[in-house]
């Protein structure tokens, strides 16, 4: 017999350690089913999943194809071991190499996008003979040790000090930034040249690679200016830099593209991916890499292997869901509700003041919350919520059935991608409400 609602909730506090969380804070809401882009609790509620749970459930759940696709391969068998030669394997590879531009090669498969982002640099080390590897501060590459270190957000802290040769530089992020450029391409030319200055000061000939959210993620949707990953990738070649463009969180046509650094024109030489390759259906990530480093490790032992790399039912997943973006023409959905949602998300900076800035691409966004616009001084300061007004707001958020999720001040709103215009329309109704909340509540300007 099937727990209660209750009995799952009592049972998984006692029992379970939930991630990025006080316990004694934890109170899950216990889901009986899901379908497309609603979930449903014991007692018959309804939410709406605006972040794609963890922007992954790009093609929201219940998808048939997806789950026809793993019962096919259960049939078969669950699992093979990485060195096999697996249909749904050797499929997903191709299909993928296929996606990317002409210069890539081969794909390395892993569990998640931590390993993957772990893989690539590794990779990256090997093939260059170069140690250090650059990132960013505002960024998120995942929780495992090495991902960890890539990482620049305070998730870094419990993981110092950290391992010799991972050096941070900052992100292009106009909004927050000190200096007033007159164009986006000025603000380009000035990090650049900042970027280049300091991988001179690193030692042209120690760096191994640049790794980058192609458009950075939980940490704000910082898109890059005009032109700047293309500078990236002039100083990447310059000095011998394998460029990495982490697309775990932006890839699978969720910036309206296939991959989000088709938005801006460059070639990366290793894309790391993950969550929408099998939209949270089973755990699936991987880096693709370019033919160059492929045709190195032709004779140069590739010293990465994971147990579960590959795994057969992940593959089949992902083969069905790839195939799925294309049968539902998935980018054209993202391009069509992707304009309401900026049209929506500009009118709420325009009428509130509690709303410093909104950014989006295709269908991922944030509302970024201010005390002042003026200012620009966040409701939240970097690193610290010693009120806990975030999660109040995404508590009220929860309340009206918008499930969301939200880092610092910023709120972010990345439904699946199969959401119509009037589904979006009806919850950023519930999202206006609870922005006229903010900027109401003496609460949140303290």
């Amino acid at each position: 017999m099937g727990m209660t609602g209750k009995e799952i909730v009592e049972t998984q506090k006692k029992y379970y350690l939930q991630s990025w969380a006080k316990q004694k804070d934890v109170n899950p809401i216990p889901m009986e089913k899901a379908e497309g882009i609603y979930l449903w609790d014991y007692d018959g509620n309804r939410y709406t999943d605006m972040s794609s749970t963890q922007v992954n459930v790009n093609l929201g759940d219940g998808n048939e194809d997806i789950n026809n696709a793993m019962k096919e391969q259960i049939d078969k068998f669950a699992w093979m071991g990485p060195g096999y030669g697996v249909e749904s394997r050797a499929k997903l590879a191709k299909m993928i190499v296929d996606l990317m531009p002409d210069n890539m090669g081969k794909v390395f498969f892993t569990n998640g996008g931590a390993d993957a982002n772990e893989n690539a640099i590794k990779m990256a080390r090997m093939y260059t003979g170069r140690y250090k590897v650059m990132s960013r501060y505002r960024s998120y590459h995942g929780s495992t040790f090495g991902a960890g270190n890539l990482t620049g957000e305070p998730r870094r802290f419990p993981l110092e000090p950290g391992i010799p040769g991972f050096v941070k530089f900052f992100d292009p992020y106009l909004y927050r930034e000190s200096i007033r450029f007159e164009s986006e391409e000025a603000a380009t030319e000035f990090y650049i040249a900042k970027l280049r200055e300091q991988i001179i000061y690193e030692g042209r000939d120690q760096i191994a690679a640049i790794i980058l959210e192609t458009v950075t993620g939980t940490n704000g949707i910082i898109i890059p200016p005009k032109g700047y990953l293309q500078g990236v990738r002039k100083l990447c070649d310059e000095f011998g830099i394998v460029m990495i463009c982490d697309e775990v969180m932006a890839g699978w046509c969720r910036t309206g593209k296939m991959f989000a650094f088709m938005n801006f024109d460059v070639k990366p030489d290793i894309v790391t991916f993950a969550k929408g390759v099998t939209c949270g259906y089973i755990q699936l990530g991987g880096a693709c890499v370019s033919k160059e480093i492929a045709a190195y490790f032709d004779d140069h032992t590739l010293s990465c292997g994971l147990t579960y790399c590959g795994h057969p039912l992940a593959c089949a997943a992902g083969v069905a869901c790839v195939n799925y973006y294309t049968k539902a023409n998935i980018l054209d959905n993202v391009n069509k509700v992707g304009a309401v949602l900026a049209k929506k998300l500009d009118e709420f900076k325009e009428k509130y003041n509690c709303v410093g800035d909104v950014r989006h691409i295709g269908l991922f966004s944030c509302v970024e919350f201010v005390k002042d616009k003026k200012t620009k001084e966040p409701i939240v300061p970097y690193g610290q919520d010693p009120y806990g007004k975030l999660p109040k707001i995404i508590g009220s958020l929860r309340a009206k059935g918008f499930l969301t999720f939200g880092h610092e001040n910023m709120v972010l709103c990345n439904p699946p991608l199969i959401i119509t215009e009037e589904q979006l329309l009806e919850e950023l109704d519930k999202l206006e409400a609870v922005i006229q909340e903010v900027e109401t509540d003496p609460f949140y300007m303290k």
